[in-house]
């Protein structure tokens, strides 16, 4: 964003205007676009899109009545919601439970700050971006907390519990497996990471070494439980805690739980693209700033949406796991596997300061032959389950 600025001022706009002024007006003007037009189309289509690929594994239909395919049922929900009347229970706590719903959103927009659509298309590029990311997803862990605790509500309040437990434990794996990334790049840099790769699958970090090819999947595993995502979705689960901590909330405030759930699902995606599958890089098949942003952008978007359908699938598949094997899989595996996975590829480094072509082209294939043979095992289900299968039925 800086970049395009400057160039703007070389050619004469802005001018007798301090710089200063000009990359905060423009900062704040493009964070505006991006929360605006960017966030709430893409969570509003997540949830038509999940509740379209549930229904697909369900052997169901689907919403299919409002707008074409149904496309528009996202928007009939999100007016009906906002059309809610916004009930404050009696003995809640008025001011937290009032405010938590926007602490929450705080913490899941702020994320979009350091996330690079493109080479040029990014909020702010600091130098800090992975440990900020990292940092400002705590705020959501404090609105949940505020919300079950605000509600006076048993379910919620365990809801919130859990929900912090939860989230505080997986953040230690999950970090873990970042620091692979910044050792082999040197920085904390989100578009850094991504420069320091190629847009050939061989120049991605999760295919560097071994190592790194590990910390991908814990990682993605580790922010899918920070997500309270299936099978890790304990916070809100229905079977025991009603809603877990939106129990008490309606309306538009019920609304912004469910807006950062879906939308969070993209940010996972964007996190694992930046720092191990190449984020925006493209072959060199334009000069054109214009195209070659557009290109950009579709590449970064494809890459991260994705991880938002693995992760639906995921949901539609797995069941609910238990508090305890949830909490057991994190400390007892997870965190001891990242640490151990974090001193090897630090004595990698020392042993292939430029890393191992031939290790490269290892992992390469053995991360292809794995997405070959799901890929294999689906179509041979599908084949199985539904001989005659539709695009889109009406009943």
């Amino acid at each position: 964003m800086q970049g395009f600025l400057d160039r703007l001022m070389a050619q004469g706009y802005f001018a007798g205007v301090p710089a200063e002024v000009v990359y905060a007006i423009g900062m704040v003007g493009f964070g505006l676009v991006v929360v605006l037009g960017f966030i709430l189309t893409v969570a509003g289509v997540t949830t038509f899109v999940e509740r379209r690929v549930w229904a697909r594994i369900q052997s169901r239909v689907g919403p299919n009545r409002v707008g074409p395919q149904g496309i528009l049922q996202w928007l009939a929900d999100g007016i009906k919601l906002v059309m809610k009347e916004d009930v404050v229970p009696h003995d809640a706590d008025p001011r937290l439970f009032r405010l938590a719903p926007y602490v929450v959103t705080m913490g899941f927009v702020a994320t979009f700050v350091v996330i690079p659509f493109t080479g040029q298309l990014v909020i702010a590029d600091m130098n800090v971006g992975i440990l900020y990311l990292t940092a400002v997803t705590a705020l959501v862990v404090v609105g949940i907390l505020m919300a079950g605790w605000g509600s006076n509500n048993k379910w919620s309040l365990i809801g919130g519990i859990r929900s912090a437990a939860q989230i505080v434990s997986y953040e230690i794996p999950a970090g873990l497996s970042i620091f692979p990334v910044v050792l082999l790049t040197g920085t904390l840099s989100m578009q850094g990471t991504i420069q320091a790769q190629g847009w050939a699958p061989y120049h991605w970090f999760v295919f560097n070494s071994p190592f790194t090819f590990a910390a991908f999947f814990i990682l993605f595993i580790s922010i899918l439980a920070e997500g309270n995502r299936t099978p890790f979705d304990l916070p809100e689960a229905e079977t025991e805690l009603v809603a877990g901590f939106v129990t008490e909330y309606s309306g538009v405030r019920y609304l912004m739980f469910f807006l950062v759930e879906w939308g969070n699902l993209y940010v996972i995606g964007a996190l694992m693209t930046t720092l191990y599958l190449g984020g925006w890089q493209i072959p060199p098949v334009t000069s054109n700033a214009v195209v070659q942003n557009v290109l950009q952008f579709l590449t970064f978007f494809l890459k991260s949406y994705f991880w938002v359908l693995v992760a639906m699938w995921i949901r539609a598949t797995l069941p609910r796991v238990r508090v305890d094997q949830l909490m057991t899989t994190c400390w007892k595996y997870l965190v001891p596997i990242a640490f151990l996975n974090l001193i090897g590829q630090a004595v990698w480094i020392v042993l292939f300061p430029d890393g191992s072509r031939l290790a490269q082209a290892l992992m390469t294939l053995l991360g292809f032959g794995i997405i070959g043979y799901f890929f294999y095992r689906v179509v041979f289900h599908l084949r199985r389950a539904r001989p005659q299968m539709q695009f889109s039925p009406l009943s």
